[in-house]
Order: C-alpha cells, then structure tokens, then sequence
C-alpha cells in the first residue's frame, strides 16, 4: 500500500506544506479508526503531530 504522501503529491501545486501535512495526518487518522468520526476521534488515533488543535485547524482551513 503506497503511503498517504506519496497520493498527496498531486496537490503540492495548490496547498501550502503545512496544508499538506494536516491532510496526510487527518487520512491516515481516518483509516485507522472505528466506529464514530469525530475530532476527538482522529487526535487519538493520528501519529506524532496529530492533536486535536492540529485536527480544528486543517478543518478550519479554507481550501482552494
């Protein structure tokens, strides 16, 4: 299974690294949970860098 960044390279023309980085953690987030799909939720189940602060501000973000 090839890794979330590598599928993310085709936005790189259009979001910012940071922007970037919050998506690739918010995914991978994703897949790994079960049952309900909240905030909270996906901060515990994100990597290093994934806080709740971090999940409020990627879907807080504007995206072109």
């Amino acid at each position: 299974m090839p890794k979330i960044t590598t599928l993310l390279t085709i936005f790189e023309t259009t979001l910012s690294k940071t922007s970037l980085r919050r998506m690739a953690i918010v995914i991978t987030a994703m897949l790994r949970s079960s049952g309900r799909v909240t905030m909270l939720g996906l901060s515990r189940w994100a990597d290093k860098g994934g806080s709740y602060r971090t999940i409020q501000r990627f879907f807080h973000t504007a995206l072109p």
